[in-house]
């Protein structure tokens, strides 16, 4: 075991000062870096601290790790530099371009010391990163799927994505609820989050729930206004441009910038510069649609009228043309008439002539034949009296005196006469009566004298034995 007194030990101050002086001596001036912002922080003394790494392009792995800062006196002069040249805020995600001076500090370790910061690097890498992203659109073949899309004649029924408290928004409802032509319009609002790191997310949640409800809408208007150009980036976004192209709506864009076109502008159906411009769009769709109406109205009513006077005429011509025939017709007719009257007339004439004859010839020989029949019917029935005369006196002679014989006997019949003799006639119910099985307990029973009558109640009777 070698002995620690045998060994050149260092104290780790003593190291440190050692490693300090050799990057001092290797890093005498400053050196350009490339790198990405994973982290920053500005304290209280306004310095402002940043985590910059590197990564794998393929892979996305951190291959790199260090500290920088910039002290609060060079931060107050490159960030307004750097974000006035790019319209960006110095912020996560973003790679930048710096000149450092590399440090090693005895107690805080390795950094780099940021001095100046170069714009046009992170403007080239954004715009590297969006020409990417229209590469791609462009090689998948969807970049103008939803301007292919057919625009409806009327945009009444808008989907609307955007932030409910954006000032662009409350412009677009009221430029749209206050047109000056009094139309209506029904807005549905899809809140979302217009920037950031979230916009990304939120937007697509919007796209998904205004597509579950497609069959109520005509169009989707994605509203945001005002901001730096550095808000604009979440719309240069392959996600977002993607769900535009494969939307069944068509997608307007007001996000509200008057030079920039963003991805989702050029992916979208149509872009308007800002969400103001969006509502005179959808206001100017619906005002010429009315006046297309209008004059479709003027020039049908000009039309018909013209084919109203043409077939007024015509039908003048027709008419007139039709009473002549008919006129015509009705002449020929009457001649028809006329002739075929006379000739049955004159035929009818004859027929009758001829048939009063036969019918006068007929009657004369009726006359005579009846004449003939009666003669021989009173002869007949002469002879017939006569000859039943004798029998008839004898039959109605027995007849009388057969009468006589039942008067006699039906006078003996009588019920007076048989109640002078002593009989009586007991009645139920107003009918006779001739057994006492019709009759019950309690019956009321009428008994009929040769003078007067009596009523009495049955309080028993006996039937007779067979």
């Amino acid at each position: 075991m070698t002995n620690h007194n045998d060994r050149h030990i260092l104290k780790l101050s003593e190291l440190n000062l050692q490693v300090q002086s050799i990057i001092h001596d290797h890093f005498p001036e400053n050196v350009w870096v490339t790198a990405e912002i994973s982290e920053i922080k500005i304290n209280a003394s306004g310095h402002c601290y940043l985590e910059l790494i590197e990564k794998d392009p393929k892979t996305d792995r951190t291959t790199a790790r260090a500290r920088g800062i910039i002290w609060s006196f060079t931060f107050r002069m490159l960030k307004p530099y750097f974000e006035k040249t790019t319209g960006y805020e110095l912020k996560q995600g973003i790679k930048i371009l710096i000149s450092v001076k590399v440090e090693f500090h005895e107690i805080y370790g390795y950094s780099l010391n940021i001095t100046d910061i170069d714009p046009t690097y992170t403007l080239g890498d954004i715009e590297r990163k969006r020409q990417e992203i229209i590469s791609r659109l462009q090689e998948e073949g969807v970049m103008n799927m939803n301007k292919e899309l057919a625009l409806p004649l009327v945009l009444q029924k808008i989907a609307i994505i955007s932030s409910e408290t954006a000032a662009g928004y409350k412009d677009f409802i009221n430029q749209l609820e206050h047109n000056p032509y009094g139309y209506v319009f029904y807005l549905v609002l899809f809140p979302s989050i217009m920037q950031g790191e979230q916009a990304e997310a939120s937007i697509i949640k919007a796209f998904e729930k205004i597509y579950n409800h497609e069959q109520y809408f005509d169009a989707v208007v994605i509203i945001r206004g005002g901001g730096s150009k550095a808000d604009l980036s979440s719309f240069d976004n392959y996600n977002i441009a993607y769900h535009i192209t494969q939307f069944p709506l068509p997608i307007l864009t007001g996000i509200g910038h008057e030079q920039d076109e963003t991805i989702t502008d050029m992916v979208a159906h149509t872009k308007l510069k800002t969400p103001t411009a969006a509502a005179e769009f959808l206001i100017s769709r619906m005002n010429d649609f009315d006046q297309r109406l209008s004059q479709a109205e003027s020039k049908l009513t000009r039309l018909v009228a013209t084919v109203t006077g043409h077939n007024q005429e015509l039908l003048t011509s027709i008419r007139e043309r039709i009473i002549a025939v008919i006129n015509m017709q009705l002449q020929h007719e009457k001649d028809n008439l006329r002739f075929y009257f006379e000739k049955v007339s004159s035929v009818s004439i004859r027929l009758l002539e001829i048939y009063t004859s036969n019918i006068s010839f007929f009657f004369k020989q009726l006359i005579t034949a009846i004449h003939n029949l009666i003669r021989i019917r009173t002869l007949k029935l002469n002879n017939l009296v006569s000859s039943l005369h004798h029998p008839i006196h004898n039959f109605l002679e027995m007849k009388r005196n057969q009468l006589d014989l039942y008067h006699q006997v039906n006078s003996g019949l009588n019920p007076e006469k048989i109640l002078e003799r002593g009989y009586s006639i007991t009645l139920l119910r107003g009918k006779p009566l001739k057994e006492t099985l019709s009759v019950k307990k309690g019956d009321i029973i009428e008994t009929r004298l040769h003078k007067g009558k009596i009523s009495s109640e049955v309080k028993e009777k006996m039937n007779k034995k067979s």
